[in-house]
């Protein structure tokens, strides 16, 4: 099991650039990862990383290794996965990733019940408001919110969640009201741009009368994060276009007005991503199951006390 656990620090350390980076994604010190690297290198024969003060770097042998070695754990996984299956008790690893203000609000709280229930699976959270390659950084599950384009991997659909364009008293005090989609345009507002890069929001599409309307809206904010939006939107710097569920409690208070609701902005999709190998993995469909189920109470809970 040892060699197992090197080949997976060897992995990561290859993949994420650094022994402490490769190290605290399994959860081991930079001491025990670059300990289970020399024991590697030991075994083989081989040095696998060139190393400087600054980097590390994968030589040509260290390079082959790792395609092999990650064939190596796939298989593993797999074959653990199928014997998974016999066992009423899921156990291992499960990492998760999500969007910053729905990770937050909405899977992060549901999480502690699950393991709860499956005390033998360690879930291991990233949230981030950028696009991820599942693939490439080995997550399991994916929550989004959007239109994922990624059709290689199993989507489950949980949730619709409606948005609203919104922005602060003082700001529509001191700019005006928006009466139609049109002023939103030319500069004549400043609207708060969700960007990161492959972002899919470098505009905005609104329901009217006549269909689906897309603005190339602009000002002079953007963000990789959409609480910062949010953020400056009650700070009085524009108008953002957010998840109502995200920003709920402060159209409650009147800290933010809801602009232009008779042409709001298209829901957005709320669904997990995971990919198809991971299917007979049942702590992932356990997951994945659980998570439908109680996301969707938890948003229709918030969504009855407005």
């Amino acid at each position: 099991m040892q060699y197992i656990e090197s080949l997976r620090v060897f992995v990561r350390v290859v993949e994420l650039g650094s022994i402490t980076s490769g190290g605290r994604d399994l959860r081991l010190t930079p001491a025990v990862a670059s300990k289970r690297i020399k024991e590697l290198e030991s075994r083989l024969g081989v040095r696998l990383f060139n190393r400087t003060t600054r980097s590390i770097t994968p030589t040509e042998v260290g390079r082959v290794f790792y395609d092999q070695a990650r064939t190596v754990l796939a298989s593993v996984d797999e074959a653990e996965a199928v014997v998974a299956n016999f066992s009423e008790t899921p156990r291992g690893a499960l990492r998760v990733t999500a969007p910053l203000g729905i990770g937050r609000r909405i899977i992060a709280p549901l999480v502690p019940e699950f393991t709860e229930r499956y005390p033998e699976v360690q879930v291991q959270m990233r949230l981030s408001d950028r696009l991820v390659d599942m693939m490439g950084e080995r997550l399991d599950v994916a929550f989004f919110l959007g239109v994922p384009k990624d059709s290689n991997l199993k989507l489950r659909h949980i949730h619709d969640c409606p948005r609203v364009l919104c922005a602060a008293p003082a700001y529509l005090e001191k700019r005006g009201i928006p009466a139609a989609p049109e002023d939103l345009l030319g500069g004549r507002h400043n609207c708060l741009l969700l960007r990161y890069p492959r972002s899919p929001e470098y505009f905005w599409q609104l329901r009217t009368a006549k269909g689906l309307r897309r603005l190339e809206v602009e000002g002079p904010f953007d963000a990789d994060d959409g609480d910062v939006l949010t953020r400056w939107a009650l700070d009085g710097h524009g108008i953002v276009n957010r998840p109502r569920l995200e920003v709920a409690q402060h159209l409650r208070s009147g800290a933010l007005i809801e602009v232009l609701p008779d042409t709001p902005p298209m829901p957005s999709t709320l669904g997990c991503l995971f990919q198809h190998r991971k299917l007979q993995d049942p702590k992932i469909r356990l997951f994945v199951d659980y998570m439908a189920a109680a996301v969707k109470t938890s948003i229709a809970g918030g969504e009855s006390a407005e």
